[in-house]
């Protein structure tokens, strides 16, 4: 099969998941032309506030704003990620078929255990993905260069961080996209996403960009060290 070869591809929970943990990152590097790809796991059926198709539409605005290439939905059931070898299988697929240099995903540490799931999930299929003679929709192995998680709701020190003060109005309309789920109207139940979770979003990445001496930046996680390949002095 033809393979559509991607440099990133960000794995969230539900739509709205990646623009909340890496829509600046994200931002940054489609606009220095790299191909990058989002896939939710699930519709986000069980959302308190609007509907499949609502959220569906504004997924997609938010991704046109991000600049991404493709973004995909498995249809897995919401509050239902659990290991099983069918969504093992097509995680792993979306790897082979997109085979992308560096997979992301949410960081293990969150108050929702989908995000948690959703995480134990990509890294159990980018492990797959590289085996062989493990059959997933009729592509080839191919092995992630790299893991990396990132975070949603939790404030935890990140492994390292990406300045995003030049994107950071982008990362903030991708989420404003989502009107449904964080706009507080008449008709919306009242969550943690309808009470100021943008804003707070917004102070998260000041803090962190503050801590290395930038505007705004965005905080991964990483499980293996990292590999400096320029000059170290040039780098500090």
């Amino acid at each position: 099969m033809d393979h559509e070869q991607l440099h990133m591809l960000a794995f969230g929970a539900h739509p709205d998941d990646v623009e909340i943990g890496m829509g600046g990152t994200i931002a940054k590097y489609t606009k220095q032309g790299y191909q990058i790809g989002i896939c939710d796991l699930t519709l986000a059926e069980l959302s308190s506030n609007g509907t499949v198709d609502i959220r569906q539409q504004e997924a997609e605005r938010a991704a046109q704003l991000l600049g991404v290439k493709t973004r995909l939905n498995l249809r897995l059931p919401d509050r239902g990620l659990y290991k099983t070898e069918e969504a093992l299988r097509q995680i792993a697929t979306v790897i082979r078929q997109y085979r992308p240099r560096i997979v992301f995903a949410p960081y293990w540490v969150d108050r929702h255990p989908d995000h948690a799931n959703c995480a134990f999930l990509v890294e159990e299929a980018v492990f797959s993905a590289g085996i062989h003679r493990y059959e997933a929709g009729g592509y080839s192995a191919h092995r992630v260069r790299s893991l990396y998680y990132y975070m949603i709701n939790a404030y935890d020190r990140p492994h390292f961080v990406v300045d995003i003060s030049g994107t950071i109005e982008t990362k903030l309309a991708s989420l404003r996209a989502y009107e449904s789920q964080f706009e507080k109207t008449a008709q919306s139940v009242d969550t943690p996403l309808t009470n100021g979770y943008i804003e707070t979003v917004e102070s998260r990445e000041r803090l962190w960009g503050k801590q290395v001496g930038v505007e705004f930046a965005e905080g991964f996680i990483t499980k293996q060290p990292l590999i400096i390949s320029h000059d170290l002095v040039g780098v500090v």
